[in-house]
């Protein structure tokens, strides 16, 4: 007879539901709590790694190195300096391990077409330029400029646009696998600020490490 009372205690007892059913539940609000948190990230790194291609186009635009009587030149130190302040302002993103930096110096050739002057990298990254190398439309009429679509930029006879392409290797913060692997691509364009020796890049002594492509 107590067998049976205690059988039907437990059967009626519902002290317990909440609980049990916390327990079921629990898996999937943590699931839902970090992919929104994983999705918060997502969208912050496109946003930072949007800001470093400004940034990166912006300081090799205004970057120069005065010269008495003559127009202000654009040095390797200058490239290096500008790959250096888009590396700190990506922070933990840690672009030269995760990702590719490249500027471009966009101009016009002697054909009166548009022309990738010279090209500086940096990164681990193995990513090339999506509009070509250095020297691309050196002669001619055929390359029709950087960007694409209503994005395309073009530059115009005497002057430069240093064009910046970031390249980022999406790092997850909680739950990998949840955003498949991709590259975060970038670019920013801006016209050099001020007049600007267009006939190369320089490298005065003491001489700076050329970051090639």
């Amino acid at each position: 007879m107590k067998t049976l009372k205690a059988l039907h205690a437990i059967a009626v007892d519902r002290a317990g539901v909440a609980f049990i059913e916390f327990a079921y539940s629990l898996p999937i609000m943590v699931a839902l709590g970090l992919g929104g948190l994983e999705l918060v990230n997502y969208t912050t790194v496109h946003l930072r790694v949007n800001q470093v291609a400004i940034s990166l186009a912006d300081n090799a635009s205004r970057a120069k190195q005065e010269v008495a009587g003559s127009n202000p030149r654009f040095r390797e130190l200058d490239a290096n300096e500008s790959f250096k302040a888009a590396q700190l302002q990506g922070g933990n993103l840690d672009l030269l391990t995760n990702g590719r930096l490249v500027l471009s110096s966009l101009e016009v050739n002697s054909s009166s077409g548009q022309w990738i002057h010279w090209q500086r990298c940096q990164g681990a990254k193995a990513h090339a330029s999506s509009y070509g190398g250095q020297g691309t439309g050196a002669s001619g009429t055929g390359f029709a400029g950087m960007g694409t679509g209503s994005r395309q930029v073009q530059a115009e006879a005497n002057f430069a646009i240093m064009f910046a392409e970031v390249f980022y290797d999406y790092q997850p913060l909680v739950l990998s696998g949840f955003i498949p692997n991709q590259t975060i691509r970038k670019t920013a364009a801006m016209y050099v600020r001020d007049d600007r020796d267009l006939t190369g890049i320089y490298n005065p002594s003491p001489s700076a490490s050329v970051s090639s492509c």
